[in-house]
């Protein structure tokens, strides 16, 4: 119980000098993967931790997107993929509209993805779309898409107009990734939120895009889980902030890994002339540290998700991202006082004894990598993804990451 309580602490805590809001995301051209598939990557940080993955049938086209598990009936939805093989994403931005009182900022971004999810199936469909909305839009944002052509860009959008940035085209991505946090470069310079973050997304994406090493897995260990601030030349996993040199507390800021980041999902798209229905959406729900990714498909998914993935409509909560969310409130334990939000318990994370919560669960994230991958090559090979070899692979995994929750942390 007083772990449940250190959870709902974590939600309700002190504004800790930056947007909660505060999204890290990147756009990345198949030009630079390895295997040639663009992929679309989001940090989610927001107030409601408790994330799921839900299916929805859509007007045109069904989908599967991130939603708040309090939402009976989401009208937003924060990432998502089609079966036209179209995706998309968002981050808040901060410096492209002067909010009026009584406005939201953003206050559109989350339905729009929703609608888009509906009705595009390209990037130059989700143009079209932009064009044709009505104004203002009440967006303010920096939206990620990925498609099955191949294409991948990324747009600032605010109330009237947007400006697009495409990931394939070398004037825009000259390394063939667009990263953004919560700012947007058509916006007021030096404004908006997230500027340490970016440093450190580009930090790390540049010299990956020249060595072929961007790939989901690499996305979640080097981005996700992120504990560098580049500004201040630190990178907590080096081990000097652990005890014996210090007793194991810092303070959490401007990392990408933050203690409102809810969800962490890599889209994996497709080559041009595969079928979209082998769009991977690769899923850590709760705060990535504590979390393990899953992959999940849209096919199959109007009948049933991967269990630990979907939400348990008695509980309104995913059962893994709740389990994570849980042993985010030891990480986030402290507090006595204002402010005391701001500090994380790294040896928790990440010690010298390797028993750290991050420590303990790459193992466990590796192998689910393991399994899935030779599953989903075999399927590549065939040109569909198997219904019934999906379905048995959910459960194993289910079954393989809930008996290790369990194990190591004694959640069920």
């Amino acid at each position: 119980m007083k772990r449940i309580l250190f959870a709902l602490l974590l939600v309700g805590s002190i504004w800790n000098g930056e947007p909660v809001s505060a999204c890290t995301s990147a756009v990345i051209s198949g030009k630079i993967t390895p295997d040639g598939r663009p992929l679309l990557w989001k940090n989610r940080d927001t107030d409601f931790p408790q994330n799921s993955v839900k299916y929805f049938p859509g007007e045109r086209y069904p989908f599967i997107a991130i939603v708040n598990s309090v939402e009976d009936n989401p009208t937003d939805v924060w990432i998502g993929t089609n079966s036209a093989g179209f995706s998309v994403m968002n981050t808040q931005s901060y410096n492209l509209v002067e909010i009026k009182p009584g406005e939201e900022r953003g206050e559109a971004n989350g339905r729009v993805m929703r609608r888009a999810l509906e009705v595009c199936a390209t990037v130059e469909d989700f143009c079209h779309f932009l064009d044709t909305i009505a104004k203002p839009s009440l967006i303010e944002a920096n939206f990620g898409v990925i498609d099955a052509k191949g294409g991948a860009a990324m747009f600032e959008v605010d109330y009237y107009k947007y400006t697009m940035y495409d990931a394939n085209n070398p004037k825009d991505a000259p390394c063939g990734y667009i990263a953004r946090t919560n700012f947007s470069f058509s916006g007021k310079v030096n404004e908006g939120a997230g500027y340490v973050r970016f440093m450190q997304e580009d930090k790390v994406l540049m010299p990956a895009s020249a060595t072929g090493q961007i790939t989901p897995q690499w996305i979640f260990t080097e981005l996700s889980r992120s504990f560098a601030n580049p500004l201040m030349g630190i990178d907590l996993k080096t081990g000097e902030f652990n005890r014996p040199h210090t007793n194991g507390w810092f303070v959490d800021q401007d990392f990408i890994a933050r203690s409102s980041t809810a969800s962490s999902v890599v889209v994996q798209g497709v080559k041009p002339g595969e079928k979209p229905e082998l769009t991977t959406m690769w899923t850590i729900l709760g705060y990535p540290p504590t979390g393990v990714a899953m992959p999940v498909w849209l096919k199959g998914a109007d009948k049933s998700l991967p269990r630990l993935m979907a939400r348990d409509e008695a509980k309104k909560v995913s059962p893994l991202g709740n389990w994570s969310v849980v042993l985010a409130g030891d990480v986030f334990s402290y507090t006595q006082g204002m402010g005391s939000s701001r500090y994380m318990n790294w040896e928790k994370l990440y010690n010298a004894e390797k028993k750290g919560y991050m420590q303990l669960l790459a193992p466990v994230e590796e192998e689910v990598f393991e399994r899935a991958q030779p599953v989903i090559r075999q399927w590549r090979e065939k040109g569909a993804v198997n219904q019934k070899e999906m379905q048995a692979l959910y459960s194993e995994l289910d079954t393989f990451i809930e008996t290790k929750y369990a194990d190591l942390f004694g959640l069920e």
